[in-house]
């Protein structure tokens, strides 16, 4: 029996194109995608993300292999980090013939955290973001994460005769840094959640519930003070060249969110 020879299949992406039109960005989103996101401590976790990924196409070519951001994304899904994104970008601009590539990745993150008074412990989520872009010009990393926070208004407590409006709010931090530099996620978190009146835990007993009111008590913050707390810590911190921090609090007296951010770009 004769062996059936494959059929030869015509490129029709390499095909050329005369309209003269580069495309800024071209690529797949919406991907959802088991990845590995690796921790301070060198374990990874596995978690579900979302991602994107795409190039820039040059003007004379028709279209671009997009089968290959998803074979990239399964070549280092099992070890993401600042370190890796960045790696992954410069792949992908590698096999895609690209003079630009990007990477983004949004997905949950969850850390173990210890109720203050109690000892008990339980796990808290935050949402994570990673974004990667290589170029001619050199590659950089961006990475994200929202954080819960507790704010008690320093205006309430002064003119109140006792107790004072207290919200859950939230930050967000976009912190740049630029390869083989390595911020981890928990520093991002350690460092938010210290920027509030108090954390905001999964799990509180009766005398771990009275402490964190209590310390919300002590230190009442605006959306202003969320922000510039968290831009100076991260203006301090040298592996990071640019950031972008956005507070908003669900006013517990209010209609509206109040809200406040920072962008920041080392000189």
């Amino acid at each position: 029996m004769n062996p059936v020879e494959a059929p030869v299949l015509r490129d029709v992406q390499n095909s050329g194109d005369e309209r003269d039109i580069a495309i800024d960005a071209v690529g797949i989103a919406s991907l959802r995608y088991p990845v590995v996101i690796a921790g301070r401590d060198g374990d990874g976790q596995r978690t579900p993300a979302t991602a994107a990924m795409d190039v820039h196409l040059p003007a004379h070519l028709r279209g671009t292999h997009m089968s290959r951001c998803v074979e990239v994304l399964d070549e280092y899904a099992g070890d993401i980090s600042v370190a890796t994104a960045g790696e992954i970008a410069g792949v992908l601009r590698e096999r895609l013939h690209s003079e630009r590539a990007c990477i983004s990745l949004e997905f949950s993150y969850f850390l173990e955290r210890t109720a203050p008074v109690s000892g008990m412990k339980s796990v808290n989520d935050y949402e994570g973001r990673l974004v990667a872009a290589a170029s001619e010009h050199g590659t950089t990393v961006t990475l994200g994460v929202r954080v819960a926070l507790t704010s008690l208004c320093p205006c309430s407590k002064e003119i109140s005769d006792y107790g004072a409006h207290n919200q859950r709010g939230y930050l967000d931090i976009d912190a740049r840094c630029h390869p083989p530099a390595s911020v981890w996620l928990e520093d991002l978190i350690e460092l938010a959640e210290s920027c509030g009146s108090a954390p905001i835990y999964p799990l509180l007993k009766r005398v771990d519930e009275r402490h964190v009111t209590m310390q919300a008590y002590d230190n009442p913050v605006f959306v202003e003070d969320i922000a510039r707390r968290a831009a100076v810590a991260l203006k301090a911190d040298e592996r990071i060249s640019a950031f972008v921090v956005r507070v908003a609090n669900q006013e517990s007296i209010h209609n509206h969110e109040a809200v406040a951010r920072v962008t920041w770009e080392r000189a």
